[in-house]
């Protein structure tokens, strides 16, 4: 049996990030552009992936997803670097954003408030047991959330840590 793995060239799994990869809005000025993430080892019957970058530390009282990315193929096995571009041109056929904290159908990079802590930022690929998820494209990160849980057979994650100087 092989065992379900995430990694990513990009991000070092429990080590801090680059600050290319911090956002370019709310007083950021990071690049904005997403990491390579590359996965293996899926169980059998997955039927399609989702990718999701969450920040449990953000002061918001829910956290904050910074992607969601959904009905990614189940014959693919990377996102290539920057496939979190507006428009979706870098992602897989198939595959669709959804709408993350920041309001966008994007990659939303790191952008913690100065000074604090660092945050974690808890990188999971999910394998799905469909083909794609029945929730329309604005749909909440909750719903998201939900749909992406109520279908998921296995999962594979990584944490990074990212901080702003004061």
């Amino acid at each position: 049996m092989s065992t379900f793995n995430l990694t990513s060239p990009d991000v070092p799994a429990g080590g801090a990030m680059a600050a290319s990869f911090e956002s370019d809005m709310f007083g950021c000025g990071g690049s904005n552009q997403s990491p390579v993430l590359q996965w293996s080892g899926a169980p059998e019957g997955t039927k399609s992936f989702a990718v999701t970058v969450y920040d449990p530390d953000a002061p918001t009282g829910s956290g904050w997803w910074h992607w969601m990315v959904v009905d990614i193929p189940a014959e693919v096995q990377e996102l290539a670097a920057n496939a979190g571009a507006k428009g979706g041109a870098h992602l897989p056929a198939g595959a669709r954003q959804m709408r993350n904290d920041y309001g966008i159908w994007a990659w939303g990079g790191m952008c913690p408030p100065p000074g604090d802590k660092p945050h974690r930022y808890i990188f999971t690929v999910h394998a799905l047991s469909v083909e794609k998820l029945d929730m329309p494209d604005d749909a909440t990160t909750a719903i998201g959330g939900f749909m992406i849980n109520a279908n998921t057979i296995a999962k594979a994650t990584f944490t990074s840590t990212y901080a702003r100087a004061a």
